[in-house]
């Protein structure tokens, strides 16, 4: 695959709306990591199947559980504290560093995972965006075709 999905990641990341809309489908549950590992995969014409996407689950779940969900919480948990005490505020920005290091961990299981999938000459963006937000609670559509945008570019 042309780019790798770390790289991907952040310069998909910081095009206008998609923060946002990432924000806006992990509240709904969808995995940040899993779905833009998804646009990655079809903006290259990687075939989508439900094969496919339960691996990239059974990679992404317990890491995300076990690691990421972790040092999200704590940080979040010491949000507002955090604005009132500098020494607290300095440690919390170590735990972000360190929930975005292990964010970037699983992006390299996933992409590693997915390394042998054939690229086809069509792609398949939105199969696999819609097959990693399958059974999200509330799913924000809207924020889902921001980011189909935002990587396609229609």
């Amino acid at each position: 695959m042309s780019s790798d999905l770390w790289s991907f990641s952040l310069s998909t990341y910081a095009r206008p709306g998609v923060e946002q809309a990432c924000l806006q489908l992990q509240s709904a549950g969808v995995n940040v990591c899993l779905l833009l590992c998804a646009a990655w995969l079809g903006q290259r014409g990687v075939a989508c199947n439900e094969q496919r996407l339960q691996q990239l689950r059974s990679v992404a779940e317990p890491w995300d559980n076990d690691v990421v969900q972790p040092l999200r919480a704590l940080r979040t948990q010491w949000k507002t504290i955090a604005m009132l005490d500098a020494d607290l505020h300095g440690l919390r920005e170590q735990v972000k560093t360190l929930e975005l290091e292990a964010e970037r961990h699983l992006l390299l299981r996933l992409e590693r995972s997915a390394q042998g999938w054939p690229q086809e000459k069509g792609t398949d963006l939105s199969a696999w965006l819609e097959g990693v937000a399958a059974g999200a609670a509330h799913l924000d559509r809207d924020a889902l075709r921001q980011l189909r945008v935002a990587v396609s570019g229609t």
